[in-house]
Order: C-alpha cells, then structure tokens, then sequence
C-alpha cells in the first residue's frame, strides 16, 4: 500500500495540535481551582488625630493629600484551604490590636495565624494606632482618646474588610514574577545631606518589586499585590497620605480599571527614598514603582497551581542585659523629650517592682503559593534579612517585613555590632528595655529553615546557613 506522507503528516500535526490544546485546557482548568476575593476600605480619619512615625510633630494632621485604605485578598486554592493578605496604609500594626484581628478572623472565618498576613505600609503620614511608640507622641488625653476609637474602628473594619473579600470569591488564575526599581538608598551608608555630591551610592541593597497578579476566568486583573523595600518617609509634614505606596495604588488602580492594588512593605527599615520632603518626589517614586509593576505584568508571568502552604511561629528573641537605674538616672539628667520619657518611664516601673522584659515572642510566617515562597516577618525588618534569606532559598522568593506585629527595629547582626539608630537607639522609640541580644539574626534566620520543612520549601545546596 502507497502511504501519501503528506496526508499523513498533517493528520499527525492535527493530532499532537489536538492533544496539546487538550493539555492546556486541563491546565488552565486546575489553575482556576484557585478562587480569589479582593475589597477596599477607606480608613481616612474624618477627624484631625496624632499622626504615626515621627516624635518631632506637636499637632495633629491639617489636610488629606488622597485617601488611605486597608485592602484584602482572599485566597482559596483547590483542597479548599484558605488565607488571606491585609495591607493597610498605616505606619505600623502592634501586638495588641495584630492580636485582636487575628484572634477575631479565628473565631469568624476558622482562620489560623499562619493564614493570616497583616502587613503595614509604614507610611509616616498616617494616624497614630493604640498602644504603638506611646513614648514619642505628646498627646494630651482627649487626643489619646481619639487614638483608642480610631483604633476599635479599625479592628471592626478589618473583620468587614476580609467579610467582603471572602463574599466576593471567584474563579482565579495566579501570577508571579519580580520586577526592579531603584529609588531606595541605604541610609545608613551614604548620608542625606551629602547625597547630591555622590556618585557612587553603597549598600546593601535589593531593588526588587514583587508582584501577583490575580486575574478571572475572563483574563480580567482582580488584583494586583506588589512590594518593595524603602521607608515611605519622602512626606513629613500635616498631611495624611500613604507617601509613595499609596501613589504608585492609585496610579495601578488608574491604568488596571477594576482592579484593587494592595502595596506590602519588604525589609526596608534601612532604606530612603532620597531625595526626599516634597509631594513632588513622592508621587514621581509612586509613578517609577508602579511603572516596574506595570513592565513585569506587561510580560509572561509565572503561573501558580492552586495550593495554598503556610506555616507560623514566634521565636522568643532575647534582649540585652537593661540599663542599670544609675546609668538611666545619669541618661534622664542630660536627655530631652521621647528618650527622656522613655528613661524616666523604664526607672518608675522598676521602682515599682515591674519585671523588666527579657525577650520578645517574633513573628515568623511562610506562605508558599503554588511554587512560590513567600518569607514574611515581624517588626522594622533592615534589608540584610531578605539578602540573607535569597541565600538560602533563591532569588525568586518574596520578603515581607513589618508584618502582624511591629514591635522594633529588627537589626542584623552587622548592625547591632555597629550600632547607630538601628542597632543602639530605636528600642527607646518602640519602648523596649534594651537593644537585642547580638544571636536574634541567627535565631530567625535558623526558624525559617524549620518553617520551610513544614511547607516544601527546598533551600540552596550552596546554603552556609547550618541546620
């Protein structure tokens, strides 16, 4: 028989054209076994309050430059286990009312700490929270009244916040991919006023922007969570505004039409925007950001499997040896307003027998996403955290800091031994008794090799971090 090859070459094309688009099919199908929910809620104060991060304002805000929010995704993947995302434009979340939502979406949505994220942008011109830097703001009672039901309002707003992002779950397909972008600058290597002469700008650094996208069956973009790693510290006036984020937000929320931009903070503690001081260069930082957004969803993207890991722990960081009440009452004699007040706060509750705390319970948390890890941690992370941790796990992973509690500056070792505000001061603006103890980055460093067991995550073979 005389087979025409022709023929037959082309049955064979329809064929494998067949099966391949038989594959994608099913792969597209267990993708959208993901369901994903988003909302906003518009957190501006309707009432001038104390604003959150620095101790040398003396009243409360003047004027909102644009509304600031707290916003969820809701995720659900195929075994139907569920977690949730928060960002909020606010300087930073304290263990107290962190403890509150948390405890609330347990009792509301069955939600366990380890899927829970409640991440802070730290801008600096946001409100003051209850019970967060108490020392530095000179409040009178009236005013510390407002904190504490500005405070309450937020953790009800949560609970309806994450409510409505679970209430609005649909069919989702998952996206990652890191994009770049390069306005921060380390602050503790090249100065501010010095800047303008400089030409050669040093680290450590990492430039990276973090982004998911979330998109509908239709291929319509739900979502889009990105972070990078820099203070929102270019304002520093009356205002209220989410500095930077919440620009590069609302300029993502302008070119992507339905969809909510959620902004997380990465371990930027060491890290400016510099320049710095005007509206101006806030909004050209939130444009350069959401441009390095906009590039990597322009581009293929990863595409994550419908499976949800997560993993959480508290690892009982310890603290240096305290001041003695001699060294403090020397310290109260020639210091002035929030570190006086913090001295003098330390001698009266040892005076009063009050057990000086010795270590504080960190937050320690992994997502991982389909294939992709998500590190996330507690306090004014600095920016050695998330080096270190790329070490370990690739570059391809996300850092959050300044997530679910932000009790301190979270400094590597480097920094402790070197000192400076990060290392030696900053405890006295979160009201710690001390600086830390000089193993915290090894303790933390070591609790994210044991989370990543839990959860799949496979570290380098050239790790130099020991088990």
């Amino acid at each position: 028989m005389k087979i025409n090859f022709s023929v037959f070459s082309v049955i064979l094309m329809v064929l494998f054209s067949n099966i391949s688009g038989q594959a994608r099919i099913l792969e597209d199908q267990a993708s959208l076994q993901w369901k994903a929910g988003v909302s906003k809620i518009d957190i501006t104060p309707k009432e001038p309050i104390w604003m959150a991060g620095y101790g040398g304002r003396d009243h409360p805000f003047e004027e909102v430059i644009h509304p600031i929010w707290i916003k969820a995704l809701a995720l659900e993947d195929a075994s139907g286990k569920r977690a949730v995302l928060i960002t909020s434009d606010l300087l930073a979340m304290p263990k107290a009312l962190s403890d509150r939502i948390r405890a609330g979406l347990k009792e509301k949505f069955g939600l366990g700490k380890s899927q829970i994220i409640i991440n802070s942008s730290h801008t600096h011109s946001g409100p003051v929270l209850e019970n967060s830097l108490s020392d530095i703001y000179p409040m009178n009672e009236e005013q510390k009244e407002q904190v504490r039901d500005y405070s309450d309002a937020l953790v009800n707003n949560m609970f309806k916040l994450v409510d409505e992002a679970f209430a609005s779950m649909q069919s989702a397909h998952l996206f990652v991919e890191n994009g770049v972008t390069r306005f921060q600058v380390n602050r503790r290597n090249n100065m501010e006023n010095e800047l303008e002469g400089t030409s050669d700008l040093k680290g450590p650094n990492d430039y990276s922007v973090p982004v998911i996208k979330v998109a509908n069956g239709a291929g319509d973009i739900m979502a889009i969570a990105f972070g990078y790693a820099c203070h929102p510290t270019v304002m520093g006036d009356y205002a209220i505004s989410g500095d930077y984020p919440g620009f590069a937000q609302i300029e993502l929320e302008k070119t992507y039409p339905g969809a909510v931009a959620l902004f997380f903070q990465g371990a930027g503690a060491d890290q400016n925007p510099l320049p710095r001081r005007t509206i101006s260069l806030s909004q050209q930082y939130g444009k350069s950001l959401a441009a390095a957004v906009e590039r990597v969803l322009g581009e293929e993207m990863r595409q994550l499997e419908a499976s949800i890991h997560t993993a959480y722990s508290e690892v009982d960081l310890a603290l240096a040896t305290p001041p003695s009440m001699e060294a403090l009452s020397k310290f109260i004699a020639s210091a002035s307003g929030y570190q006086k007040r913090w001295a003098t706060r330390m001698q009266e509750e040892r005076s009063k027998g009050i057990e000086t705390m010795k270590s504080y319970p960190f937050p320690v948390q992994i997502w991982k996403l389909g294939d992709q890890p998500i590190m996330i941690l507690g306090g004014e992370t600095v920016i050695e955290y998330a080096i270190q941790l790329k070490k370990v796990f690739g570059q391809q992973i996300f850092v959050m800091g300044y997530s679910n509690d932000v009790m301190a500056y979270i400094p590597s070792t480097t920094i402790l031994r070197e000192g400076g505000y990060e290392g030696a001061s900053s405890q006295m603006v979160y009201g710690l008794p001390s600086t830390w103890a000089s193993n915290i980055e090894i303790d933390i460093l070591h609790e994210f090799l044991r989370l990543a067991d839990q959860v799949g995550v496979s570290r380098l073979e050239s790790s130099l971090i020991p088990d």
